[in-house]
């Protein structure tokens, strides 16, 4: 019954999206109905709908209520840009020096900043208009932009280079290599997520199938993943900094291979917001990405224990010790792009990880995702 409901709601929503005299915000909700599914699911993900169909209609439900009381996040008139970020950690260092330092504050800009817990939720944040700007995964762009919209999702700045988790073992395994995980139970993350997309590919390309000489759990929310693994389930797992170097300093994990190193340079955190916010706020977030760039100088060029004092603040109860540790990963990873112009040869390798993951149907064209006219002024 709810599956019929749901599927003459989206029959209705494909006509009124043709009405004329319905007005563009109303059209962004209507957007939101037709991609957010997607986004829950993935395309690996249809056997599991009926499972969870109370919370896809409960979505649509959702969506029917902003059409009736119409969602703010139309343009930023007064400086303040919000924020939703994929996860809090270390990874996205010169977002919060460029905070905490307060270059931001010094071009009028106020940030406000919360944290989605995975990617499916802060594409969802954006497209509802509950955040401006989604720091997130390149491939939740990809997603959304096969609703074909006029005012879909493009990426205006790119703010890493390579996957940003590392592999950590139960056990100490002395020089490791992907050998070593035959027969293994790993927690991967979300299907359709970067994690879980850049972990698999390094896995088949060194010869693990799902499901036969490997097991590839996808069933844990990706903020959950951390305390699953730390209560017993699963041999590995793929986690961010300072999560990783935190369950080993509790002695329930030990990291044994940098994901970034493994499987080399894919763009794979990025700055994204709808083309109508990008196009009416271009000098807004050119003031924005300037301050992203001259951050990460900051980070690159400043010595660990003098960055982690700064990034305090942003991790309240993690060590300073355990803050610069980790720096020092991602510096050793080369992690941070030095400019946040988008390559297309690295966004068909995201591509590329994406296919063998079977999660892209048609490849998108770069020029439909990536909007680089701010990110190329920056750095000149």
């Amino acid at each position: 019954m709810l599956l019929l409901l749901h599927q003459r709601f989206y029959i209705t929503v494909q006509i009124i999206s043709k009405v004329d005299f319905f007005d563009n915000c109303f059209k962004q909700h209507l957007y939101f109905v037709q991609t957010v599914s997607h986004l829950f699911f993935g395309r690996n993900n249809i056997h599991k709908r009926r499972r969870f169909l109370m919370k896809k209609f409960f979505v649509v439900f959702l969506a029917m209520i902003t059409c009736v009381f119409p969602l703010a996040g139309c343009g930023s008139d007064d400086g303040t840009i919000k924020i939703n970020e994929v996860t809090h950690s270390i990874f996205y260092a010169p977002l919060y020096v460029a905070m905490e330092l307060g270059y931001f504050e010094k071009e009028g800009i106020t940030i406000e900043l919360t944290n989605g817990g995975g990617s499916d939720k802060s594409m969802t944040a954006v497209l509802s208009g509950d955040a401006d700007v989604g720091l997130m995964g390149p491939e939740t762009a990809i997603y959304v932009h096969e609703g074909k919209k006029d005012d879909f999702v493009q990426i205006f700045g790119q703010l890493t280079k390579r996957d940003g988790s590392f592999l950590v073992a139960r056990q100490n395994i002395a020089n490791f290599n992907y050998e070593n995980m035959q027969n293994s139970h790993v927690i991967m993350g979300r299907r359709g997520g970067m994690p879980a997309m850049t972990l698999q590919y390094i896995l088949n390309q060194n010869g693990y199938i799902d499901g036969q000489n490997i097991t590839m759990n996808y069933d844990i929310q990706f903020n959950l993943i951390a305390p699953t693994f730390a209560n017993g389930t699963g041999d590995y797992v793929t986690l961010f900094e300072p999560t990783a170097s935190q369950l080993v300093q509790e002695g329930k994990g030990y990291i044994v291979s940098s994901i970034g190193k493994a499987s080399g340079e894919i763009p794979y955190t990025a700055f994204m917001a709808k083309k109508s916010f990008i196009d009416k706020n271009q000098d807004l977030l050119e003031k924005f990405l300037n301050c992203i760039y001259e951050a990460t100088k900051y980070v690159m060029t400043t010595d660990n224990a003098t960055v982690a004092k700064v990034l305090a603040p942003q991790f309240a109860g993690t060590s300073e010790s355990l803050i610069a540790s980790s720096l020092k990963n991602y510096k050793d990873n080369d992690t941070w792009m030095t400019t946040p112009a988008m390559t297309k040869a690295s966004f068909d390798r995201l591509q590329d990880v994406m296919q063998n993951a079977g999660e892209l149907g048609s490849r998108a064209n770069f020029d439909d995702i990536v909007n680089n006219n701010i990110a190329k002024k920056i750095g000149k």
